[in-house]
């Protein structure tokens, strides 16, 4: 994400600030003490969480993985809410524009709803219950109230005022310039939407994707809520179609400095245009799909760029429904795979000391966890129609070598690595002690009822060396540098905040993996 020309120079938002170019502060002295005092209090937490097989324990690690977001909730809290630390927030939200939009996850470890990115995570979820929710035995309706609670909430962003689809709440340059809990959050809670006159149709599409393949998520179980989804997806699509544009270029509020989409919005459409496809099987969304070219090359998927997941999720109509209509999408799903795996000639990927995919370093592994999602996805179809391919030639590609890979990737993610530590709170032995999350660094409501002004959060909680006193289970924070590095400071917030957009394909490829290496 680009840095917010818009933030104070103030220490304290310059620290707390989301746009995530600013240089770690690893290398300080005081970065250092905080990970002689992290090694002495891991230690002395967790278990190894080791399966009789010698694998990590993956049905646990999935298990938290999907608590994760009941610490991400916003507002009005269940009665069965198990994450007892975090309580009701955001229960005004939408009143500025005379609208409901209570509900719905903040993204990571701030206060701000950004439509986006929630739609992502959504769209993930989804396809995490509808690909691997069979191995996820007693875990699939804690996932799919995961689903709902998203849903619940981007139906009433999609609904409430014909032709308009409210994108997100809370002004996020004032929201940084403050730690506070999201139950005291006071910073303004202002509403953005994009329609025909403020275009939007990256946000648009993904809200689409989202809702269409949650609509699949609840066929059989609700089907009333399925069809109001669907309902919902399609009038969205024809929103994101028939007003073409960038949302960060229309509605304001310094959102592109946050969550833009830098690929354009054709990736978007795309992506929307194959959940459609396979949750209405009307064929007009496969015309649409290759009147859009969008052709491009890619070794990454993220909230941002969707070409490849969209891709595989077409294959699956080539592979597995043997639609050879869909071959060339089929191509360019293999290509992203020949451009991320080790010892491919085409691969464009680099891999740390320690055998992690790195990508970016800012919260690198939120590409780990979606790619890794799209690795055990695609080894899936391939093993049902027995198909294998190879990249150029040189290297030969099985269901067994796309799994190993994701094996390895989630593997060091629970603590296979340099550092013996596992990147998901609460599992392992060693785990981040300091992540970059308002709610969880904070004393709760119920130990602290008094109001903890924006500043104070700062002085009294942020700065300190202190371990979160709340411990955000299941939470995959952003992770170590391209040299396996990981500092667990509070402050690093590019690597140890957390979002929902790592978790939610992380969910599915946990579950993937809980199947294949079940004890």
């Amino acid at each position: 994400m680009a840095v917010s020309s818009a933030l104070s120079s103030s220490r304290a938002a310059l620290a707390a600030a989301r746009p995530r170019t600013m240089p770690s502060p690893s290398s300080s002295p005081r970065a250092l003490v905080l990970v002689v005092a992290g090694l002495v209090l891991s230690l002395l937490s967790g278990s190894n969480h080791v399966a009789a097989g010698g694998h990590p324990d993956y049905a646990d690690a999935l298990g938290k993985a999907i608590l994760f977001f009941q610490g991400q909730r916003s507002g009005q809290l269940p009665p069965d809410q198990a994450v007892t630390w975090r309580s009701n927030s955001g229960l005004s939200d939408g009143s500025a524009a005379n609208v409901d939009l209570t509900g719905g996850y903040y993204d990571g470890g701030d206060n701000v709803k950004f439509g986006f990115p929630m739609a992502f995570t959504t769209t993930m979820l989804s396809w995490s219950v509808l690909e691997h929710g069979g191995k996820m035995e007693s875990r699939v309706g804690e996932a799919r109230a995961a689903v709902r609670w998203a849903t619940d909430y981007l139906l009433k962003a999609a609904s409430q005022t014909p032709g308009t689809l409210y994108v997100g709440v809370g002004d996020p340059d004032a929201d940084h310039r403050c730690w506070e809990r999201p139950e005291d959050a006071d910073t303004p809670r202002t509403v953005y939407a994009v329609s025909a006159s403020a275009p939007g149709s990256d946000v648009a599409g993904e809200t689409a994707a989202a809702l269409a393949a949650a609509s699949l998520v609840f066929r059989a179980s609700d089907r009333e809520y399925s069809r109001r989804l669907l309902d919902r997806a399609r009038d969205v699509m024809e929103l994101a179609v028939r007003s073409q544009g960038k949302y960060s270029d229309y509605i304001g509020g310094n959102i592109g400095a946050y969550y833009q989409s830098y690929s354009g919005y054709k990736d978007e459409l795309l992506w929307a245009s194959a959940w459609l496809l396979r949750a209405t099987k009307n064929s007009s969304y496969l015309g649409y799909i290759y009147s859009l070219g969008a052709n491009d090359g890619v070794d990454m998927f993220s909230w941002d760029n969707k070409l490849a997941g969209a891709r595989v999720l077409l294959s699956r109509r080539a592979l597995v429904d043997g639609d050879n209509t869909l071959e060339p999408l089929r191509q360019q799903a293999e290509d992203f795979f020949c451009r991320i795996l080790p010892g491919s000639p085409s691969s464009t990927t680099q891999y740390t000391p320690g055998g992690l995919m790195h990508k970016s370093g800012d919260a690198n592994l939120q590409y780990v966890a979606s790619a890794s999602f799209l690795l055990a996805t695609y080894a899936k179809y391939m093993a049902v129609s027995k198909h294998t391919f190879s990249c150029q030639g040189v290297l030969s590609v099985t269901p067994k070598s796309l799994r190993a890979l994701a094996k390895k990737q989630v593997d060091y993610i629970l603590g296979a690595n340099p550092q013996g530590m596992s990147y998901m709170v609460a599992f392992g032995a060693r785990w981040p002690q300091r992540i970059h999350h308002r709610a969880s660094s904070m004393p709760s409501v119920a130990t602290h009822p008094a109001h903890i002004g924006c500043q104070e959060g700062f002085q009294s909680y942020f700065y300190s060396a202190a371990a979160n006193p709340n411990v955000h289970t299941g939470a995959v924070v952003g992770g170590p540098d391209e040299n396996d590095a990981f500092p667990d400071d509070r402050g690093d917030y590019t690597r140890s905040e957390p979002t929902t957009y790592t978790n939610a394909p992380l969910v599915g490829c946990l579950a993937y993996l809980a199947g294949a290496y079940k004890s």
